[in-house]
């Protein structure tokens, strides 16, 4: 099916199980879950992943759980916050072959009265924590690097990944570049007031605009990570 935006029930939900974070109430209004949340995302995966093609050909976009769509119930086994259900509906669209989060992608994330539009790697895994570090300081892939989170920043969107506070031991605290060796992850991120969009086919626009403005960092990071895995 075609998408047709959100309905209004759908922020009601989530307003709702702020209140009422409890499986008893999910499963009292699981119908209300599945026709107003899930159905629409399903149908909102499909057609931005036809869009998506168009600046990053490849990318997936499943409108399964678990793949493209995140969860509701949330894994409480090693958290010190126990409540079981999240009170946000994630998006995910990613390009790379295996682990989904491994890979940069493009973020939907709606939790009221916010919704934010992200793009980038939100934290690198072990592996290539390093490999960034050394594309940070490379002679090209470190400029371009640069003139990507340009591009981005000029359109209007943040960029950030800073996570540590000193410049490990192995790398020139005086390098130009040094700034980005304190990050995590790099990622470009909006985060607005639920527009009106977000009720009809429109969001689809709304969000394209917002990740092809993001691209730039995305496709550095694509790039990075074939390098990576060459």
């Amino acid at each position: 099916m075609s998408f047709d935006g959100f309905p209004k029930q759908c922020v009601k939900f989530y307003k709702e199980l702020a209140k009422n974070n409890s499986k008893t109430w999910f499963d009292k209004h699981r119908n209300d879950y599945d026709n107003f949340v899930l159905n629409p995302a399903r149908d909102f995966v499909s057609e931005m992943g036809n869009h998506l093609q168009k600046i990053s050909p490849g990318i997936h976009a499943d409108p399964r759980v678990n793949k493209s769509l995140f969860k509701i119930f949330r894994d409480v086994r090693f958290s010190k916050d126990k409540r079981p259900l999240k009170t946000n509906l994630g998006i995910w669209f990613w390009q790379g072959e295996g682990k989904r989060f491994d890979y940069s992608g493009f973020y939907f994330h709606m939790e009221p009265p916010n919704l934010m539009l992200a793009g980038g790697i939100h934290i690198f895994d072990s592996s290539r924590q390093k490999f960034f570090r050394d594309q940070v300081v490379h002679e090209t892939h470190g400029p371009a690097m640069i003139k990507a989170i340009k591009r981005v920043e000029k359109a209007g969107y943040q960029v950030g990944g800073k996570h540590y506070k000193k410049i490990p031991a192995s790398y020139d605290n005086n390098h130009k570049n040094a700034e980005y060796l304190l990050y995590n992850g790099l990622f470009a991120s909006h985060t607005l007031k639920i527009p009106s969009e977000f009720y009809s086919t429109d969001l689809v626009k709304l969000a394209f605009k917002a990740y092809k403005a993001m691209n730039p960092v995305h496709q550095w990071l694509v790039e990075m990570t074939e390098r990576a895995s060459a």
